[in-house]
């Protein structure tokens, strides 16, 4: 089936020649003054020429030295397109590195960048999407995405975008919701990720389960996951035909469950036969998760009776060239076999 793809090629009416850079310590220094040409073209090119030049760390802090990020942020919402297409795409390749990671934290880049989740053209909106992708993958980058009360935009724009720019958004959301929830939590994102669990993207679908594991690792996400029935879309997840999605769906379910409610919705949605599938195959990915997923329903006296038929499946698990998996298989193993006291036992 033909699919769309965003393309970052230029308009065809648009000279693409780059502008000639000045010799040594200049070459900066004048393109930041062509970035402010009142000459559409000049522009074009001067952009065009620093592309290239911020892919070496070096250039990208003599760029911030110079006060390039000022420059950059008035250039996002300039009327031409392809100003906003390179412009988005410079900050997009500085964000690669460390110190320009820094630059745009501290400079409000990211506030700036917001203004073009609403852009016309589905390159600018990717570029940004990548730039946030990038910053979120660490802790400064999304302590900032959160402070500039991005979270609720992210969540909405999740239900219209391109499915290239919700794998981006998706990304971004993981890596931030592992540090706080409740802005996702008030802006709907358990029912919009929900929905996505049933995405015919299996990248989606992956990508979807591994947000709402993140959720799920908070304690408020447990109980607003249950409440919004996610628990048994995830246990559907478990039989996926995609390796990674099993693996995601099983570690989202073993950190929803811990919650009473959360095991009941599990015991109810008949959690216990995939996982014991996926404990089964001995090249499953989704072992590891399966097997702490299913000691926490062996908690649950229905879980540990319906699990003692299946003792040998763990003891199997002992085997495997994990050392993970064998510390999983016997705690597994010694939850399963535990039985309650009783007093007569005492005489």
């Amino acid at each position: 089936m033909a699919t769309s793809r965003i393309s970052a090629y230029l308009p065809p009416d648009i000279d693409p020649t780059k502008a000639a850079l000045a010799f040594g310590r200049r070459a900066l220094p004048k393109l930041k003054e062509e970035l402010q040409s009142p000459e559409l073209l000049t522009q074009q090119q001067a952009l065009a020429a620093l592309c290239d030049l911020v892919h070496d760390p070096e250039k990208v802090y003599q760029a911030i030295a110079l006060g390039f990020l000022g420059s950059l942020k008035n250039l996002l919402v300039h009327q031409d397109q392809t100003v906003r297409q390179k412009t988005t795409e410079v900050l997009s390749v500085m964000a690669l590195h460390s110190i320009g990671r820094e630059g745009l934290i501290h400079s409000g880049v990211i506030s700036a960048l917001a203004g073009l989740l609403d852009d016309p053209v589905d390159i600018c909106r990717k570029n940004t999407h990548q730039t946030f992708d990038m910053l979120a993958k660490f802790p400064a980058g999304a302590g900032g995405v959160l402070r500039a009360g991005l979270i609720p935009s992210l969540v909405l724009k999740l239900k219209t975008e391109l499915d290239e720019i919700q794998e981006l958004i998706l990304d971004t959301l993981s890596n931030c919701l592992r540090v706080e929830v409740s802005e996702a939590l008030a802006a709907g994102a358990l029912a919009v990720l929900k929905e996505k669990l049933s995405h015919p993207s299996a990248a989606i679908r992956s990508k979807a389960a591994w947000v709402l594991l993140e959720i799920s690792s908070h304690a408020e996400g447990k109980i607003a996951g249950c409440q919004e029935g996610v628990i048994p879309v995830l246990v559907s997840l478990l039989e996926d035909t995609e390796p990674q999605i099993q693996v995601n769906s099983a570690g989202a379910l073993m950190f929803a469950i811990v919650t009473p409610q959360g095991r009941s919705s599990a015991m109810g949605a008949e959690a216990i036969p995939p996982l014991l599938t996926l404990v089964a195959e001995e090249t499953s990915k989704a072992r590891l998760n399966a097997i702490k997923t299913l000691t926490l329903l062996a908690e649950l006296p229905e879980g540990r009776e319906s699990l003692l038929d299946h003792r040998d499946t763990f003891q199997r698990c002992l085997d495997d060239p994990s050392e993970a998996v064998q510390r999983a298989a016997q705690i597994a193993i010694t939850v399963i076999d535990w039985k309650p006291f009783c007093s007569r036992d005492l005489f």
